[in-house]
């Protein structure tokens, strides 16, 4: 497995992903993403921000990340510091045929890389309250429950926030 900044060229073999995992995050009652949301141009502005990355197995992609410190005002909610920089990851997802192989996990040690790098001790993320997977991932992985939002830009749809701090 390779984990590398996306380009361009990585966003039609992106969408594939999306396309193969929506039809089952939605057959879990799990609507936080859809045939709208994400899209192309949210990926190709992830891309621009420097912020994506992709996992890659066999020259194929298998995984996605945003990495960004973009944190919704509703954070504070769960009682962070919204004014601290965190590593906020987003966007994560691994295609249906590559589920099993630690993907994901992979990810999100890029995504703490990536806080070491930039000398960020804090990791967030949230994620939809009927995404089971990674209700158990995140805990796996050292990340701890802070809480549940709504999101303003996801009207109708509950998340729950973990956060992970960097020794």
């Amino acid at each position: 497995m390779l984990i590398r900044k996306a380009s361009l060229n990585d966003v039609p073999a992106i969408m594939q992903v999306v396309r193969h995992i929506v039809p089952l995050m939605q057959a879990d009652g799990n609507f936080q993403w859809s045939d709208s949301y994400p899209n192309t141009e949210v990926f190709e502005k992830d891309i621009a921000l420097d912020q994506l990355w992709v996992a890659e197995v066999d020259k194929e992609i298998a995984g996605v990340i945003a990495i960004t410190t973009d944190q919704s005002p509703e954070y504070a909610d769960v009682g962070w510091d919204i004014t601290e920089t965190t590593i906020v990851t987003h966007r994560l997802a691994v295609d249906t045929k590559f589920r099993g192989m630690g993907i994901a996990a992979a990810l999100l040690q890029q995504a703490e890389q990536v806080a070491t790098e930039r000398g960020i001790s804090i990791l967030s993320i949230d994620t939809n309250i009927k995404n089971k997977a990674t209700q158990a991932l995140f805990p796996k992985m050292g990340y701890v429950f802070a809480g549940e939002i709504g999101l303003a830009f996801r009207p109708g749809l509950s998340f729950y926030c973990y956060e992970k701090r960097l020794a």
